[in-house]
């Protein structure tokens, strides 16, 4: 089975979605003023910076958070004055590099975002049966080896995420860690610098009519978001245990240490499956009442990929 699949010829580089993130936030930047080690021949290569009044404060948003509002409900909304900040921002974005759904979206987005987790150089994809974006997540993965690079699929039945670069046709979320809000660490940009160069470097082999045979990689596909235990009062009276903190991708079994109480209690996982937590302790989702992420390992598999035959005619 072979996926025809058209040139790309225009790729996003988003930085500051959250404003307090500031490894894509310091990279869009430069980028914008040197783009050389992001041009690549024959692509349109735009470095963007989505929330720039929270850059400015340093703030992860201003009215409500710019990566949970690309529903078309949000996008459809009629601009009025108390319309929120990000709302406003996600429909020029949309206008853009949108419209979301339509053919003249922007082929390929990279969001480039920082968290609080000890989660690496993760890659965060939406859809298990986009044949383009799991070979570009293979090839990253192989350039980078042996350091890791896991990938996350937020593609779920009822959990919904509406982000930021799911205006393009093939979105690609870059989640790097750990680094505390408002820092910047340079091993951290370092490691989300390789994973967009790799990137592009695929972008341009598949251009110039590079074939990438079948196909499969890991990736730890979201099964249900965890909330730290509470009181009537909706307090929260646990943290993450220590012997969980840090341990991102890292398997929790039955019985394993999830939360400690202020008493000293530990509060075990009781699950009757292995599951791999991640965005442990991630201090942006205390607002969210998510204490971590859990997750299954699963196997993705894209078919055989080429330029399509009218594209390489065109080129």
């Amino acid at each position: 089975m072979s996926s025809p699949c058209a040139r790309v010829r225009r790729v996003g580089l988003f930085g500051g979605t959250h404003g307090n993130e500031l490894s894509g936030v310091l990279l869009v930047r430069h980028w914008q003023q040197d783009g050389a080690e992001i041009q690549r021949a024959g692509v349109q290569v735009e470095p963007f910076l989505t929330n720039p009044r929270a850059v400015e404060r340093c703030t992860r948003y201003i009215d409500c958070d710019l990566n949970r509002v690309f529903d078309p409900e949000s996008l459809g909304r009629p601009v009025v004055e108390d319309i929120p900040y990000e709302v406003r921002r996600a429909q020029e974005i949309n206008h853009i590099f949108g419209p979301k759904g339509s053919d003249d979206a922007y082929d390929l987005i990279f969001d480039l975002h920082n968290t609080t987790s000890n989660m690496g150089g993760t890659i965060i994809l939406e859809n298990s049966r986009d044949d383009f974006t799991i070979q570009m997540v293979h090839y990253i993965k192989n350039a980078l080896a042996p350091e890791p690079c896991p990938a996350l699929l937020i593609e779920h039945p009822s959990l919904k995420y509406a982000t930021t670069r799911s205006v393009a046709k093939h979105p690609v979320g870059v989640e790097v860690g750990p680094q505390p809000q408002g820092v910047a660490r340079a091993d951290v940009l370092d490691k989300m610098r390789k994973i967009v160069k790799h990137g592009l470097d695929f972008v341009q082999l598949f251009n110039e009519g590079k074939e990438f045979p079948p196909c499969t990689i890991e990736v730890f596909k979201i099964m249900e978001k965890v909330d730290y235990p509470r009181n009537k009062n909706g307090e929260i009276i646990a943290i993450i245990h220590p012997k969980l903190q840090d341990q991102d991708w890292q398997p929790l079994k039955n019985g394993d240490p999830q939360f400690l109480t202020l008493d000293g209690e530990v509060i075990p996982y009781q699950g009757n499956c292995t599951v791999y937590p991640t965005f442990i302790n991630e201090a942006a989702y205390y607002e969210k009442k998510q204490a971590f992420v859990k997750t299954e390992k699963i196997k993705l598999t894209a078919n055989h990929l080429r330029l399509s035959v009218s594209e390489h005619s065109t080129s």
